[in-house]
């Protein structure tokens, strides 16, 4: 359960605090660095101060590995004065087209390479970002604990891992796990049951959630009967509280005692300001379950 008196979260049981909403960067390469600079000077605006990146976004499947990193690279070392006011967040561990390679030799050498092209000395924040089932949880534990130890990285994290393999790191890792990250919306509700969320609360990691709008189709005119469903609930919270269907989406999110960050990609100013709504959208029980009833289209036993 959150200790916290003002608006900032603190990741698991680490010193880094963040904003409620996290902006990331898995649609950011591809522009200028001026109107990427002008994106991440919005988020930081809006209190959006965990910046979440990863080596594999702006990869296209042939080529672009990297370049998501590259260009914040080139946004911090063209405007310094933003590393100081944001927690910086990469991940590693996909290597294509293997795909997954944790192992202690490719994930250290991954996170040297981030930091390269990040063109700075550490991370705050390190995530594994999908399982690899070749390497030892142990060995995964002690890469990590390596990477800390070399001032490579504050804090670490895990992303989309089962319960099973982030309990099986746990039992080796001699430090606390500050994040996971796992898909979760009023669309993909699947970390409610799963044990996902019961974990965070148990050992006090901060889940941070990845796609909390469903890919867009929860900002748009629904394309699919379950969007069809949830729409017009959130649209009615929405009306309510005085903000876009998206906050809702955003604010159910946030909503659970777990205390979820959820991070949002949009790639317009006026999109990211809008998000930053969803911290002013107060949800009672009711709210939620109606949200939750109208996504799995039946009642709740």
């Amino acid at each position: 359960m959150s200790d916290d008196t003002d608006s900032t979260r603190r990741l698991g049981a680490t010193e880094l605090r963040v904003g409620p909403v996290a902006y990331g960067c898995w649609r950011f390469s591809g522009t200028d660095v001026a109107t990427a600079t002008e994106k991440i000077e919005t988020a930081l605006d809006c209190g959006m101060n965990l910046i979440d990146t990863a080596d594999i976004y702006g990869f296209d499947g042939t080529a672009g590995f990297g370049d998501a990193e590259e260009l914040l690279g080139r946004v911090l070392a063209g405007s310094p004065g933003l590393r100081d006011r944001m927690v910086l967040a990469t991940k590693g561990g996909i290597r294509k087209p293997v795909p997954y390679d944790q192992s202690a030799t490719y994930l250290a050498r991954a996170c040297e390479d981030s930091l390269r092209r990040l063109g700075v000395d550490h991370v705050d924040l390190y995530q594994v970002h999908r399982p690899d089932v070749l390497t030892h949880p142990a060995d995964l534990a002690a890469t990590l604990t390596s990477l800390v130890e070399r001032g490579l990285v504050r804090e670490v994290g895990l992303s989309n891992f089962t319960v099973a393999h982030t309990r099986a790191v746990l039992a080796h890792l001699e430090r606390p796990l500050a994040t996971t990250q796992p898909q979760f919306s009023a669309l993909h509700t699947e970390p409610l049951d799963d044990g996902t969320l019961d974990l965070c609360c148990e050992v006090g990691t901060t889940p941070l959630a990845w796609s909390p709008l469903a890919g867009g189709r929860l900002a748009t005119a629904p394309e699919d009967e379950r969007a069809a469903r949830v729409a017009p609930v959130l649209d009615r919270l929405a009306e309510r509280e005085g903000v876009d269907r998206s906050a809702v989406a955003l604010a159910w999110v946030m909503r659970h005692p777990a205390g979820a960050v959820p991070i949002v990609g949009s790639q317009r100013p006026e999109r990211i300001r809008a998000a930053a709504a969803a911290t002013r959208v107060r949800l009672d029980r009711r709210d939620f379950y109606d949200v939750l009833v109208a996504s799995r289209g039946e009642r709740l036993p």
